[in-house]
């Protein structure tokens, strides 16, 4: 059996704050299941979303369009972390960094500053 193209792995805190882990490819394929899990997360009252995107390995129109429908399902902030430089160039290059909250690791502040 092949391994799923994406895994989502969730962890609930207090505050109504929840970490949502993504690996593998978020594409039009698996974008539903990303938008499931938050809403899902939504509807059990959280509404603070940490993504961490360090194991994404792709991400194509149907990925950011998730990832804004997420944004866009509650009232609390969606934060992104652990962006590829390819994939923090398409959120750049699409406007969509603007809309989102992108946050920035300190090895990627090194990167491009360095």
């Amino acid at each position: 059996m092949a391994a799923p193209l994406l895994t989502i792995e969730v962890s609930r805190h207090d505050g109504g704050r929840a970490r949502v882990r993504l690996t593998g490819d978020l594409d039009f394929d698996t974008a539903p299941q990303f938008v499931d899990a938050v809403t899902e997360l939504r509807r059990d009252g959280y509404q603070t979303m940490d993504v961490d995107l360090t194991g994404v390995t792709l991400c194509d129109s149907s990925g950011l369009s998730a990832l804004l429908v997420a944004h866009r399902a509650g009232v609390g902030p969606v934060r992104l972390s652990g962006l590829s430089p390819a994939l923090r160039h398409l959120l750049d290059r699409t406007g969509l960094a603007e809309v989102l909250a992108v946050t920035s690791s300190s090895g990627d502040d090194q990167r491009a500053t360095g």
